[in-house]
């Protein structure tokens, strides 16, 4: 139960009736885990944290950079002359903003191997990712194991969610893949992109806002206060949509039950949105920082790490590497250039 220092804490959550003294005391035992900490991650992580979620989960690949910072809201200038993890400067934030949260941070990317290790054990998945692929990956294992989660994405002055809950909703692949999705699907997925439109910090902050409110739903036992409904805004127009969206019995996922994505190898490289960089990641390897950046001082003046990572740059590229053997090449999307770099300074 809670302790009175806990009920005062959060006691303007529990004056919300439809949350009251039982909901915030479910909110405090439950469990929940982050894919990505970017500009939706790191307010739906600030909102639930503040609220009392027990225990948070925050897993994400990158590193802070200056253009986070217009949107990216747990995220100082600091971090980025540092170029902190994400995952690691947000868990250092939120601790500050409440100490009684376990907050995890976990460096890591989320591929079809790594995907039930990091998201095992957690009754609700939050999406915090800037990608397609790992969203379909997010869903194939949602639906795999009956476990929920919440679909988030931003682009523009647009903003859209969708709760998913294995057995009870339609989930991401009934609206992207199966016939008949076409309408719900145009709205998840416009034709503009982050590179080519931007994206306004308030827009991403309504939409991860609401998927926190999801989330607190879902985590107090308040599952018939869910939307149901695909929501959708856009902040520079005003205006809000909602859809009922109904499962499709032809569905690849739900209906048929087939997880190509949750099946599939890992690519050994993927183009980051906005980056102009690509990432190598052929498999988990495990490196030693501090040789590899003696390895590298001859060839690559500069070299530097922060414990976290490693950075290093080599024509025509700024690289970025993690103990996971993973390393982002800013600087070129051609991921030949980035793979003959990867061979060359870090080794096959």
């Amino acid at each position: 139960m809670m302790d009175p220092a806990q009920y005062q804490r959060y006691s303007r959550q529990i004056l919300f009736a439809p949350l009251g003294p039982h909901g915030q005391q479910r909110l405090l035992e439950s469990r929940a885990v982050l894919v990505g900490c970017g500009a939706l991650g790191t307010v739906v992580a600030s909102l639930l944290v503040r609220a009392g979620l027990g225990h948070l989960r925050i897993v994400d690949r990158d590193f802070v950079e200056p253009s986070n910072l217009q949107r990216q809201t747990l995220f100082e200038e600091a971090d980025a002359r540092d170029a902190l993890p994400k995952a690691v400067a947000a868990g250092r934030r939120l601790h500050a903003a409440n100490a009684g949260v376990h907050v995890e941070s976990v460096v890591a990317d989320v591929t079809p191997h790594s995907v039930a290790e990091l998201l095992r054990g957690f009754p609700l998945i939050l999406d915090g990712t800037d990608n397609f692929e790992t969203r379909m990956l997010l869903n194939d294992f949602s639906i795999s194991t009956g476990v929920p989660w919440i679909y988030a994405a931003a682009v523009g002055s647009y903003g859209v969610t969708f709760t998913v809950r294995p057995g009870a909703t339609a989930c991401l692949a009934c609206l992207l893949e199966a016939p008949g999705g076409g309408s719900s699907a145009a709205a998840l997925a416009p034709e503009e992109t982050c590179d080519t439109s931007g994206v306004l910090n308030s827009a991403a902050s309504v939409a991860a806002s609401i998927e926190a409110a999801e989330a607190m739903k879902l985590l107090s036992g308040n599952e018939e206060a869910l939307s149901g409904r695909l929501v959708s805004c856009d902040v520079w127009a005003g205006r809000f949509q909602s859809i009922r969206v109904a499962r499709e019995a032809a569905c690849r996922a739900c209906g048929r039950r087939e997880f190509r994505w949750l099946e599939g190898a890992a690519q050994p490289h993927v183009t980051l949105c906005g980056r102009d960089s690509v990432q190598i990641h052929e498999r988990r390897r495990t490196l030693d920082l501090q040789a590899l950046a003696r390895k590298l001082a001859p060839v690559a003046p500069g070299v530097r790490t922060n414990g976290f990572l490693l950075r290093f740059a080599v024509p025509p590229c700024e690289v970025t590497v993690f103990p996971d053997g993973r390393a982002v090449f800013k600087g070129t999307q051609d991921p030949a250039v980035a793979r003959s770099l990867y061979a060359r300074y870090i080794g096959a």
